[in-house]
């Protein structure tokens, strides 16, 4: 077992000692008890490797995965986009999977050379002109860009859009609670933030204003209203976009963002039980020395040939760790490639029919579901591929009873959003979902909720 469980006894009890602990449960007692097994794993001591394989395959049947057992109209930030074959094939190609960490640009070329191609595409998706390699995910990506926000404008006070993904919005909370930064939450009113809301003499000016477009709720917002904000206090503009919808709508650069962030997972990634994903972040080209992450740049070698470094690099394993601007040191690199893959395969108009399909299935599924007895919109703002209901039973309820015939029907939404009730349900749809689907669900939706 020495394979399995490297450390003996006697680490134990020397990293242990070391913390100044008695046992492992007070190592572990931050973690809150409702998450820690009491007993242990439920198998018998003693079984053979092939039965606890079996037990265990045993379990994992009793989940009911969207696409072979349940139809996904569930969204909130992770989506059921198609992932075609080519993507597939070559994002898992051994040469992209078992890649080494491109340090040295020497053996790294076809490496780095992707993720310069996937920078280029993000670039112009996000409407600014510079991009990093990856973050972890779109969290990770609003934490950073929160940081170079505050760093660039010198003040802690940031507005942050109630529709704004609210595990997002959790985990900048985290980070704030040891960074000093000030969170403030500005309310939504009929679906986009209301800007007015907030008093600049009552909180002080914003060093960083965070808006979401489409937003949490599907909604449109109107962005221009944000950047008037920035323009009025200074503040630097950070916009939290869906990649999918930039296929038909203005971008974020175009509204004048000065930062851009995103979750590439709808950019060639299953859904994944949430991950691995992928965050997206680009700048404009005034703030690239406070670029979070890897950038990889384009140069000529000694012999005048294309090639590709990192470059500008700021980060704390690089540079003196208090000059550093971020202590990101890595990427997503893997899943960067197969976002590119999936951009280059689908190029600008593909980009844009998966958009308009996924918009125009959301808005026929919206009208059908509308026409369900006691079911309401949530807000009247306009969607692109996803909305809010208000269903005349509780969302949790409702999605329990449509699991059981064969809907994943979507997100039910937190009382913050429906004025402190539990009857909201936010429903996404993609390019995947066909008329027949859409149809059925309203049908199964329709018996739901009486």
């Amino acid at each position: 077992m020495s394979g399995y469980t490297p450390h003996t006894e006697s680490d134990v009890a020397a990293m242990l000692g070391f913390l100044g602990l008695s046992s492992l449960d007070e190592l572990f007692a931050a973690v809150p008890a409702a998450l820690r097994l009491a007993a242990g794993l439920d198998i018998a001591p003693g079984r053979p490797e092939p039965d606890v394989f079996a037990h265990l395959e045993d379990l994992a049947a009793a989940n009911r995965p969207c696409g072979r057992e349940l139809v996904c109209f569930a969204g909130a930030g992770a989506y059921d986009h198609e992932v075609p074959p080519v993507t597939r094939a070559l994002a898992g190609r051994s040469e992209f999977v078992t890649s080494y960490t491109p340090y040295q640009p020497e053996v790294a070329q076809g490496v780095l050379q992707a993720l310069f191609e996937f920078q280029t595409l993000v670039a112009r998706l996000s409407g600014v002109p510079i991009a990093n390699a990856s973050l972890y995910d779109g969290s990770a990506a609003l934490v950073e860009a929160v940081n170079l926000g505050v760093a660039a404008t010198g003040r802690q006070d940031v507005w942050l859009s109630h529709g704004v993904n609210p595990t997002w919005r959790d985990v900048l909370s985290t980070f704030a609670a040891g960074t000093g930064h000030r969170l403030h939450d500005v309310p939504l009113r009929n679906g986009t933030t209301d800007w007015s809301a907030v008093a600049f003499d009552d909180v002080g000016d914003p060093g960083v204003v965070v808006v979401a477009y489409p937003n949490f709720l599907g909604c449109l917002e109107d962005v221009a209203q944000a950047r008037a904000v920035c323009d009025r206090s200074g503040a630097l503009l950070v916009v939290a976009f869906d990649p999918v919808c930039a296929g038909i709508l203005r971008s974020p650069g175009e509204w004048g963002a000065d930062v851009v962030v995103g979750e590439g997972q709808a950019l060639g990634m299953p859904l994944g039980f949430g991950g691995p994903y992928l965050g997206l972040f680009a700048c404009t080209a005034d703030h690239v020395r406070r670029l979070p992450g890897r950038l990889v740049g384009e140069t000529v070698d000694a012999e005048g040939r294309r090639a590709y470094v990192t470059t500008l690099r700021a980060r704390e394993q690089d540079i003196r760790r208090e000059k550093a601007t971020s202590n990101v040191c890595t990427n997503q690199t893997l899943m960067a490639v197969t976002a590119a893959i999936q951009l280059g395969w689908l190029g600008t108009s593909g980009m844009a029919e998966v958009a308009l399909r996924s918009a125009r299935g959301a808005h026929y599924c919206r009208r059908a579901l509308l026409g369900v007895a006691g079911v309401e919109p949530l807000a009247t703002a306009a969607v692109v591929r996803e909305f809010g209901l208000r269903l005349p039973v509780g969302a949790d309820l409702a999605v329990e009873r449509l699991a059981d015939e064969g809907f994943l029907a979507g997100v039910a939404l937190d009382a913050s959003y429906t004025d402190g009730r539990h009857d909201g349900l936010l429903v996404a749809v993609t390019e995947r979902r066909t008329r027949a689907e859409i149809d059925a669900f309203v049908s199964a939706f329709d018996k739901a909720v009486r």
